[in-house]
């Protein structure tokens, strides 16, 4: 979704969507490894955005009525969304199926934010203060802690890989928003976007997962209408509240909560814990990425759930 640029304001977050927006975040982090465990990764990514698409257009036709962007702008949407949609889910539900658990992908993601101040810094030549690239440097050594000297449990060098490129493609995502400007409705946007994702996906899948990828149809339905309705287009609308609230930078600014939130929801519904070090090591990340998100107002965008 196409969000307006990076912008100073002191204004507060407003509590209850702002907790509503963690809850959504965080879990999908949940119906990811849920889902997988119903239907090929790559396929209910797919279909996911599929469904998506289909809702957040009629939305978009009955609130906004019809479309108005021109082709160069309807172009960046789509590039920006595809990576930011497509490869950044892709790659993260592909890391799931390899065995990658639920609070590590949300910690790995909580770093998104940051990484994306790193990444300005360094190809757009924005300001990088010494806190965000320490807060960085914290969050990562986190991560490794948490991962510790055996990466088997995590998926394993694939899993873990799989991860770090959903990363990167959520920050170059997050990146490429600003390459859109101002102009665009943000429900249109995110039907572009989410448009864009769903199809190419699909048939990457149909190639690698073959034309019957469900395992479990009754895990699927239940996964795919959560991520599409909730995550998706719940996530949506209360990414819209804060952001109006707070600025482009809303989502970015209580990042560092989606790690413990996830981490509660998966040993309450998916039974995974964490051990005495991985609990250490997400504290260490969780912090870094805190004083780093928090440390100044200027934060960059981020994409609904």
């Amino acid at each position: 979704m196409a969000t307006d640029t990076t912008q100073r304001t002191r204004a507060s977050l407003p509590v209850v969507p702002a907790a509503a927006f963690v809850l959504v975040w965080s879990s999908g982090y949940i119906a990811g490894p849920y889902g997988v465990q119903g239907m090929a990764p790559l396929s209910l990514v797919a279909w996911r955005f599929i469904l998506a698409t289909v809702i957040v257009a009629v939305l978009a036709r009955v609130l906004r009525g019809p479309l108005r962007v021109d082709r160069g702008e309807a172009i960046r949407i789509a590039i920006a969304g595809f990576v930011m949609n497509g490869i950044q889910f892709g790659a993260m539900y592909l890391a799931f199926d390899a065995g990658l658990g639920a609070t590590l992908g949300a910690l790995l993601h909580s770093l998104s934010p940051v990484l994306t101040a790193v990444l300005a810094g360094l190809l757009l030549r924005e300001r990088l203060t010494r806190v965000q690239l320490l807060g960085f440097v914290v969050g990562v050594a986190g991560v490794l802690i948490v991962l510790g000297p055996d990466i088997e449990a995590a998926g394993g060098a694939v899993g873990v890989g799989f991860a770090v490129v959903a990363v990167l493609a959520l920050s170059f995502g997050t990146l490429g928003q600003r390459w859109i400007g101002h102009g665009p409705d943000p429900l249109w946007s995110a039907a572009i976007q989410f448009g864009v994702s769903g199809p190419p996906i699909l048939v990457l899948a149909l190639w690698l997962e073959g034309t019957d990828p469900v395992i479990d149809a009754r895990r699927t339905a239940i996964a795919l209408t959560y991520l599409a309705l909730v995550n998706s287009i719940a996530g949506l609308v209360l990414l819209g509240v804060l952001v109006r609230r707070r600025g482009a930078g809303a989502a970015a600014s209580v990042f560092f909560l989606m790690p413990p939130v996830t981490a509660v929801m998966a040993w309450l519904v998916l039974g995974e814990t964490l051990t005495l070090r991985e609990g250490i090591g997400l504290l260490i990340a969780v912090v870094g990425v805190a004083a780093a998100t928090r440390s100044t107002t200027d934060v960059p965008e981020e994409p609904a759930a």
